[in-house]
C-alpha cells in the first residue's frame, strides 16, 4: 500500500489492478470511494485494467483514467502478460458470466466463458493483493449443482498468501440503486492481516430509489450524452400502447395480431414497461427483439443515458462506440453506486472503522472453508 504525507494526515493508497473492466462500473465505485480516521485517508487508486472489447476500453479511458490512456490494456485475457504489468495491492474483476447466466444454456465450467476467472487467481498468485473484489450473476451459485461456486470460492481462498472470504448476493435496489439486479460479490482479504470484512447493511431496504426518481430527479437534459432515443416501429408502439406499467408481452391483453408467437421460455423482460413506483427490473446488455427496456409512459425503448441513469452512473460518464454498443456495456456493468458502497465498506475495514453489517449470504459456508483449511 502506498503511503502520501500531507501537512495533516498520510494518504494511504491501494493500487487498483482489474481484469475484464467493461466501461468502468467497478472502477468509478473504488475510485471515488475513501474513509478517513483522525490520523489517515484511505483511497483506492487504478493503476491498469484490461478488456477485450475496444469500445469499452475506450469509455473507460475517457471516464477512468483520461491521462494514462496506457494503463489500460485493451486485447485477448490469454495473452496478457500478468508479469510485466506494475505492481499493485487491490484487484476487482468481474469475470464473464455469460455460462452462469439464467438466461442461457448455463453452461458452467464446461462453456468457453466459465473458466476465465483462473485468470484472476493468476493475478493473485503473482501480486498477492492485499484485498480483491470478485463479482458474478447470481446464477453462478446453482451452477454445475453448486459445484462450480465452491470450486472458485476454494481456489480464490487458496490464491496469493490465502484468503479470508466474505461471499454475498447484493441486491441492488436495497443500496440505492433504482433496479433489482443482484449479483454475487466475494471479497477476499490477505489472511496474513487478521482483518474481517463484514456486508454493509442495506440502505434503502424499505425505501428502493424508483425508476421515476432516477429518469426525473433531475430531468435528464435535452442535449446529455448518450440519449438519441431509439427509433420504434408502428407495430412496436402500437404494443406497448397495450401494455401498462409493469407488464409485459405475456401478461398484458394484446390482440391477436400484436401478441408473439413464440413457443418454449417466454422471458419476462420482453416488452416489460417500468412500473414509475418501483425499481426498474434489470438492465441488460443482451441484444434481440423487446429486451431493451421500455419507458412506463411513453411507448419506447429507453434511451442509452436512461439506462445508465438506472445503472447509476453519472450523466457526466460518457460511453464510447455506436449505439448497440454503448447498451451493452451499460447492461454488463456494475452499478458505481453498489461498488462505492463496497469498495467504502473494504477501505474502512483496514481503516478500523465499524459500519453497520449484515450477516453474508454464505456465513456457515465460509466457516466450513476456514475449517477445511485448517485440517
Amino acid at each position: 500500500m502506498k503511503l502520501e504525507t500531507s501537512e495533516y494526515k498520510k494518504t494511504k493508497i491501494f493500487r487498483l489492478g482489474e481484469l475484464f473492466c467493461g466501461p468502468g462500473g467497478l472502477a468509478l465505485g473504488a475510485v471515488s470511494a475513501s474513509a478517513e480516521t483522525e490520523k489517515a485517508v484511505y483511497k483506492i487508486k487504478h493503476v491498469w485494467a484490461n478488456d477485450y472489447d475496444k469500445d469499452s476500453c475506450k469509455t473507460y479511458v475517457r471516464n477512468i483514467c483520461p491521462d494514462a490512456p496506457e494503463s489500460v490494456i485493451c486485447g485477448d485475457i490469454r495473452r496478457l502478460n500478468v508479469k510485466k504489468l506494475p505492481s499493485i495491492d487491490a484487484f476487482a474483476y468481474g469475470f464473464p458470466c455469460n455460462d452462469f447466466s439464467i438466461v442461457g444454456e448455463q453452461k458452467g465450467f464446461s462453456g468457453t466463458f466459465g473458466p476465465l476467472y483462473t485468470y484472476g487467481v493468476n493475478v493473485l498468485n503473482h501480486f498477492k493483493p492485499k484485498f480483491f473484489l470478485a463479482e458474478n450473476v447470481g446464477g453462478i451459485i446453482a451452477s454445475n449443482n453448486g459445484k462450480a461456486f465452491e470450486k472458485i470460492l476454494l481456489d480464490l481462498e487458496n490464491a496469493g498468501n490465502g484468503y479470508a472470504l466474505t461471499a454475498h448476493l447484493y441486491k441492488s435496489e436495497e443500496y440505492g440503486v433504482p433496479q433489482t439486479r443482484h449479483r454475487v460479490i466475494i471479497i477476499g482479504i490477505d489472511k496474513k492481516l487478521n482483518l474481517r470484512f463484514e456486508v454493509p447493511a442495506p440502505t434503502t431496504l424499505f425505501d428502493p430509489v424508483t425508476a421515476r426518481e432516477a429518469l426525473e430527479n433531475p430531468p435528464i437534459a435535452d442535449n446529455a450524452f448518450n440519449n438519441d432515443p431509439t427509433r420504434q416501429s408502428e407495430l412496436v408502439i402500437e404494443r406497448l400502447r397495450h401494455i401498462r406499467p409493469g407488464e409485459n408481452v405475456w401478461t398484458a391483453q394484446l390482440p391477436g395480431r400484436l401478441r408473439l408467437n413464440v413457443k418454449g421460455a417466454k422471458l419476462s423482460q420482453i416488452y416489460k414497461r417500468l412500473h414509475p413506483d418501483k425499481p426498474s427490473y434489470t438492465i441488460t446488455g443482451s441484444g434481440g427483439g423487446g429486451t431493451h427496456g421500455y419507458h412506463w409512459e411513453k411507448p419506447r425503448a429507453l434511451t442509452n443515458r436512461e439506462r445508465a441513469r438506472i445503472q447509476t452512473f453519472p450523466d457526466s460518464f460518457v460511453f464510447e462506440g455506436s449505439k448497440e454498443s454503448v447498451r451493452r456495456q451499460i447492461g454488463m456493468a456494475v452499478p458505481p453506486k453498489l461498488s462505492e458502497i463496497i469498495f467504502t465498506t473494504v477501505l474502512k475495514t483496514f481503516a478500523g472503522i465499524r459500519y453497520p453489517s449484515v450477516p453474508s449470504s454464505w456465513e456457515n459456508q465460509m466457516t466450513l472453508f476456514a475449517n477445511r483449511s485448517c485440517t
